[in-house]
């Protein structure tokens, strides 16, 4: 038994709900197991309508704007989460694993208490409502990833049920957007997380081994092009 004593327990992917305003968290989420892929996707903010602008091209952009970028890219995840409530014989779960389901559920939909309150005004005559706001996600994978995000995608398919009809296994698609400084206001907890984020990957690059223009079968005056 001791031989396995000092092997480290893995670390958990999951989501924080944090407060918008006190940048406090409100609930953490931990996934019971870390999905097995990624599929992560980013998009540059380029100038202009992203069309080439060269000679016989059909691009309406400025050669001049070319290598410019308006923001950060947008950036999305999308894996799948497991939910598996026969792998915790040891916890009673009575219904299932309803509950981990409408936690995650109850992140795209306000509550029924905030939908009677916008219903309430309305009666009252309001004009304008005021959309329900959210609590702050974050979605942790790692202590190297840890950004603001919203919620794009759930797909929930539920494969095995108890007697009583209580789910006890799924499997969950989620997509997500990371929320960068062009989504969130300046001083918002959601802006500087994402400073943060952005400033971890700057981090990153900077500790990549770079190569030489010999392995591309160039010299040192092989790629200079001058200014005529």
């Amino acid at each position: 038994m001791t031989r396995y004593a000092n092997i480290p327990k893995p670390i958990r992917s999951g989501i924080v709900l944090v407060d918008p305003e006190l940048g406090t968290p409100q609930r953490i989420i931990v996934l019971q197991f870390n999905p097995d892929t990624l599929e992560r996707s980013l998009s540059p903010q380029t100038v202009g309508s992203g069309g080439d602008s060269g000679g016989g091209g059909a691009g309406s952009g400025d050669r001049n704007e070319a290598l410019r970028l308006k923001g950060p890219a947008q950036e999305t995840w999308k894996f799948t989460a497991e939910i598996d409530a026969t792998d915790q014989f040891e916890i009673a779960a009575p219904d299932g694993i309803h509950p981990q389901l409408a936690v995650l559920e109850m992140l795209v939909q306000p509550t029924s208490a905030q939908l009677r309150e916008a219903s309430r005004q309305s009666k009252k005559g309001t004009i304008e409502i005021s959309p329900i706001e959210m609590p702050l996600t974050l979605f942790t994978w790692g202590s190297k990833r840890v950004m603001p995000v919203r919620l794009t995608e759930l797909s929930i398919n539920e494969s095995a049920f108890d007697v009583n009809l209580n789910p006890i296994r799924a499997s969950l698609s989620i997509g997500l957007k990371v929320l960068t400084v062009s989504d969130l206001p300046i001083g918002h907890p959601g802006a500087e997380l994402y400073y943060a984020h952005l400033a971890q990957k700057e981090r990153l690059a900077g500790a990549a081994r770079t190569g030489g223009l010999g392995s591309l079968g160039l010299n040192s005056g092989g790629i200079g092009v001058g200014r005529g």
